[in-house]
């Protein structure tokens, strides 16, 4: 099977989200794209529980047969790694015929030479980079360039923070979330 990996802190899951994964699903013939919501994040802070990005992310990929979510990184603990994550996934999860790769966005890409072991993660899966605007690719290693792939897919501006920022000032985001997901931030009041 063809299996991306989609780490996050999903804080909280949004359209952007999910229109990357399935335009990049259906762009690479994926099998599934396995959602993996970090426990605690080396780069961004974590506003919401676990428990409440898990529901959030169920709530946002229920219906769709390509989509899967894996607590593997909560349950681990500690801080979630994507070397650790990729090694602990062929470990359990994994069969030995699978074709793994990892989303990112291009957003990351520019800090992956400073993560914990990017040239492993480069031999454990193969990197898939969606592009986020203002993205130049001459700010990238060359030995990092040759090893990567780009998605071929539309450019979505959509972020979690910003979500977070227009909530906190009273401002709509009907529309950057899933119906359920906005119930959910609505009733748990998540981000004031």
């Amino acid at each position: 099977m063809r299996i991306c990996l989609f780490g996050g802190t999903f804080d909280p899951p949004h359209i952007g989200h999910l229109l990357i994964a399935q335009t990049v699903c259906e762009a690479e013939d994926f099998d599934k794209v396995i959602f993996i919501p970090a426990n605690r994040s080396p780069n961004k802070q974590v506003f919401t529980a676990q428990k409440n990005r898990v529901e959030m992310l169920e709530l946002a990929v229920e219906g769709n047969p390509n989509f899967e979510i894996s607590d593997l990184e909560i349950h681990r603990g500690g801080i979630s790694y994507t070397i650790d994550t990729l090694k602990a996934y062929k470990e359990q999860l994994a069969n030995k015929d699978d074709d793994l790769f990892y989303l990112i966005g291009s957003d990351s890409l520019l800090e992956f030479k400073n993560w914990k072991e990017p040239k492993e993660i480069l031999n454990e899966s193969q990197v898939i980079v969606a592009i986020r605007p203002g993205f130049r690719p001459s700010d990238i290693p060359s030995w990092l360039l040759h090893s990567i792939q780009f998605a071929n897919i539309p450019r979505f501006e959509i972020s979690s923070s910003n979500i977070r920022k227009r909530w906190i000032e009273n401002k709509t985001i009907r529309y950057m979330v899933t119906l359920p997901v906005w119930e959910y931030i609505n009733k748990y009041n998540l981000y004031n």
